[in-house]
């Protein structure tokens, strides 16, 4: 890939740009090679203005906070594109709905909600993701996702054409979205209902109580690995799991969690084949035994 032109455009483009970047501390799994490119937007003139710049000449893959992707050890052949700052910017539309910036991380998205008496977010306190994760993945727990409280979302297409698509023309699936993926989002519109705060902020509490009673916390894993299968069976995909792979299975350092069975962990410094492995391993194992097809959740990035 030729990227000698954008070195020269590097400093004429609002944002920071970098070259062969480790990838490998910019994921929840910590593991990754490098990339070709590391771009980050400072504004919306800067993102356009790179992809003018960058064209077609390779693979583009957008970064939120990593939280659900696994990245190849080898060098990723194109950009990695993480939305800056001025992303970030959460507002007040009304009373009843804000606007958030594709890189406002879900929880402080629901935490916005509560200070401004706005309820029916407060499940995003649980999620891990950026908004525009949210988007894409349609996120959701606790009987709650990101298409039930989306009003419209703005986006950006890789020729740098911005526009604005209301909820409405979108088809949500579960956890995922039917939009190209040649869209950048840049922020969501976001509707809830006028509650007291002190009610928010309890059922906040309660659902991170019920997410840290189930879920493991403070190591390298990006959460749910795999899809509910509800369309085959109506187990959960970690009671397949348990059912089907024996304990302490292992490949390298990527392990499965004792605490729950469809979260896969780095114990220490795994790689992404040895991941694999375990993706693969996991999902030959079910189909022998259940006849149940996994689909993963997280993202490969190849």
């Amino acid at each position: 890939m030729k990227i000698d032109d954008i070195k020269k455009s590097a400093l004429l483009i609002d944002g920071e740009i970098f070259f062969n970047q480790s990838i490998k501390n910019l994921n929840w799994f910590n593991i990754g090679g490098k990339t070709k490119i590391f771009f980050k937007p400072n504004s919306l003139k800067g993102l356009i203005d790179y992809l003018k710049i960058y064209e077609s000449r390779g693979k583009i893959f957008i970064l939120g906070n990593g939280s659900n992707v696994l990245f190849n050890d080898e060098t990723f052949e194109g950009t990695v594109i993480k939305l800056g700052k001025n992303f970030k910017n959460i507002t007040l539309l009304n009373k009843e709905a804000i606007v958030a910036g594709a890189a406002v991380s879900q929880k402080n998205v629901s935490t916005f909600a509560k200070n401004n008496n706005i309820s029916g977010l407060e499940f995003m306190s649980c999620i891990p993701g950026t908004v525009g994760g949210g988007i894409r993945m349609n996120s959701g727990c606790f009987e709650k996702e990101f298409k039930d409280v989306l009003i419209s979302l703005q986006l950006v297409d890789f020729n740098g054409i911005v526009r604005s698509i209301p909820a409405e023309k979108i088809k949500f699936n579960y956890r995922s979205t039917e939009l190209p993926k040649d869209h950048i989002f840049l922020s969501a519109t976001l509707k809830g209902k006028e509650k007291n705060s002190v009610e928010i902020k309890k059922i906040i509490n309660d659902l991170i109580l019920r997410k840290e009673l189930a879920q493991p916390t403070k190591i390298k894993t990006c959460g749910s690995t795999f899809k509910n299968p509800i369309k085959q069976t109506d187990k959960k995909v970690w009671e397949l799991i348990k059912a089907c792979v024996p304990d302490q299975i292992s490949f390298g350092d990527a392990s499965i969690s004792d605490k729950h069975a469809n979260f896969f962990v780095n114990k220490k410094n795994a790689k992404s084949a040895d991941m694999k492995s375990l993706i693969n391993f996991v999902t030959k194992q079910v189909k022998d035994k259940t006849g149940v097809k996994l689909e993963l959740e997280i993202v490969l990035v190849e």
